[in-house]
């Protein structure tokens, strides 16, 4: 058996540049023991770990499979998303603009990049690319504007100016994707290259990290890949799930794809102050930099009475930690169905990356943790047990609370319009469109690429169906001064977010505008209606007020919800405009003395 085994053994590493360290191997059986009952316990499909020692990979091993369904295993070659761990290599590809003087960590990045806006000018005269990069910002996740969207890196890097801080610039850590994706735009504006040519010319061709790919398109091209597998909602059986791919604009925030080979790589320069096989591959100052302490963690262990993490804090794509008295420099990714951290410990020369499968599986964390101890030969805390506590407790929970959704329903209700009100494109500036249509009796909703069921609840009020992978959305209506249904209020990430109605798109062409531009009379006083940037309509005064299109020869303005401008109209032309609100009707006739 043991001759089996070794042959196994040989076939499974054919091919591999690093040789097995009998000595890591040995202080790894425990680790594999552990790793039988933990697939079992979490309902794990694939775990991968590689081993990195005074840079050098020389552990690697799969537990599970790469491929639940066809039992293939995991390799040093396995292909895996690795989600927020691309981070760092945004933060370091910064850190070479830094380095040629392109940027400054700690100057206002408007002063490079006049084309940066936030949300207001003390956030435009302040915030640096360091405070992007740390999620110090103020400013919360907004994740459901990237979430299976289409929006392109330029579209986040515009929509900045749209999110309002929850909370004053360096006061707090607010994890935020979007601020990486507009840093990968802001090396498009540096440099004239993609982020992804920048990157790949940077770091991963000097690394040779040659298996290293930005999108779920170019993986599929490989045969050695993981297959993202999930429990099944209050069961135990494991069902596949698409990748999600709809990672492009995201990219610098989330969207490579790497090995442990190749990753080996990665960790060996970080280890050796940006030196790789003899060259300085990454600026040592950069290194130091994106490790560099920028705003301290909570400490969330504490809360549950756990003493071996202490100090946490964020750099630059990066956090360190003292680990029962040695310190860890890491980070996680975290994607549908697949997590991974990288990690290491640079006063003793070791780095672990793990791969786990699964969004119920045990968390990379504890993995880590665990591999360290056994590497170290200290005591093996039960991070295994104390996570199945919570699992098994949020699971009884979740499904308790899913079954008294229609608790507060009130019977017998109906909405207050017909249902084609209710039906259209609905925006916000931030988030983008969503859709609710009809086919067949039964609403749609549509937002971004995720496609639901929607139905009545009561009053104003419809949900989508509880989808597994997508959730529950909850679309409560409401009523403009005129009595239209004009927006919908919907809770997103951190807080409701208001959606308006768009008007029919073929109201805001220039043929259609160009006709109500001219002169209006009262009496003496005359006001001019005017068309400014092509196809937007503005009352002509200080300010310019706009004219928002509403419904044919309809508008209302920003400033008045209770006010509409209407425009009559005699044989095809412009006879007057009628100004409605609380207090009347007025008409303002055109001067067609001209």
């Amino acid at each position: 058996m043991k001759t089996i085994n070794t042959f196994i053994c040989l076939l499974f590493f054919v091919g591999f540049s690093f040789a097995q360290d009998v000595n890591i191997q040995n202080k790894m059986k425990q680790f594999d023991k552990e790793m039988v009952k933990n697939l079992k316990d979490w309902n794990i499909p694939g775990v991968g770990v590689g081993i990195v020692k005074d840079g050098k990979l020389v552990f690697v091993k799969g537990y599970g499979y790469r491929d639940y369904e066809k039992k293939l295993p995991i390799t040093a070659n396995t292909l895996f998303q690795i989600a927020s761990n691309t981070k760092l290599f945004t933060s370091t590809a910064i850190g070479f603009l830094v380095d040629e003087g392109k940027l400054d960590w700690n100057k206002p990045i408007k002063t490079f990049v006049p084309s940066i806006n936030f949300y207001n000018n003390d956030l435009n005269n302040s915030i640096t690319i360091r405070d992007m990069l740390s999620h110090r910002t103020g400013v919360t996740r907004h994740d459901m504007i990237w979430y299976k969207s289409d929006f392109t890196r330029k579209e986040f890097f515009e929509k900045l100016k749209y999110l309002e801080p929850a909370q004053p610039l360096r006061q707090g850590f607010l994890y935020n994707n979007l601020m990486y994706a507009s840093a990968g735009h802001i090396i498009e504006l540096l440099t004239d290259k993609t982020w992804e040519q920048y990157v790949q010319e940077k770091i991963l061709d000097p690394l040779q990290m040659k298996s290293t790919v930005f999108s779920i398109p170019e993986m599929q091209k490989q045969s050695d890949i993981f297959v993202p597998f999930n429990e099944k909602r209050d069961t135990t059986t494991l069902y596949r799930i698409n990748y999600l791919s709809e990672t492009d604009g995201l990219g610098p925030a989330g969207s490579m794809i790497s090995n442990i080979n190749d990753l080996s790589h990665w960790l060996s320069a970080l280890m050796n102050k940006g030196v790789y096989e003899g060259k300085q591959v990454i600026p040592e100052m950069v290194v130091k930099e994106t490790m560099e302490p920028s705003i301290a963690l909570h400490n969330g262990g504490l809360d549950q009475g756990f003493t071996e993490v202490l100090n946490p804090v964020y750099g630059m794509g990066r956090q360190t930690i003292a680990y029962r008295g040695h310190q860890v420099v890491l980070h996680g990714g975290d994607l549908n169905g697949i997590h991974s951290q990288i990690s290491y410990m640079p006063q003793d020369n070791l780095g672990v990356i793990v791969f786990v499968i699964g969004d119920q599986s045990m968390s990379y964390n504890s993995l880590s943790y665990n591999i360290y101890e056994h590497l170290l030969g200290l005591s093996i805390t039960p991070w295994s047990e104390r996570g199945l506590v919570n699992k098994v407790a949020g699971k009884k929970i979740a499904k308790a609370g899913r079954a008294k959704a229609t608790v507060g329903q009130i019977p017998n209700t109906k909405p207050s319009h017909p249902i084609n009100d209710y039906l259209g494109n609905f925006e916000n500036d931030a988030y983008g469109l969503i859709n609710v249509s009809q086919k067949d009796d039964q609403m749609q909703f549509t937002f971004h690429h995720i496609q639901l069921p929607l139905n009545h609840f009561h009053y104003d009020r419809f949900d989508t169906t509880n989808d597994e992978e997508n959730g529950l959305y909850s679309l409560n209506y409401q009523t403009n001064p005129q009595g239209d249904i004009d927006r919908f209020v919907i809770s997103l990430d951190e807080g409701e977010v208001t959606f308006k109605k768009k008007a029919a798109e073929n109201l805001n062409t220039v043929e259609i505008l160009s006709k109500y531009v001219g002169k209006y009379k009262v009496g003496t006083n005359s006001f001019q209606i005017i068309l400014k940037d092509k196809n937007h309509l503005y009352l002509k005064g200080s300010p310019d007020i706009e004219f928002i299109p509403y419904k044919p020869n309809i508008f209302k303005t920003k400033e008045f919800a209770d006010m509409t401008f209407e425009f009559k109209l005699e044989n095809g032309k412009v006879k007057s405009v009628i100004q409605k609100d609380g207090s009347g009707q007025y008409e303002i006739m055109r001067d067609n003395s001209q």
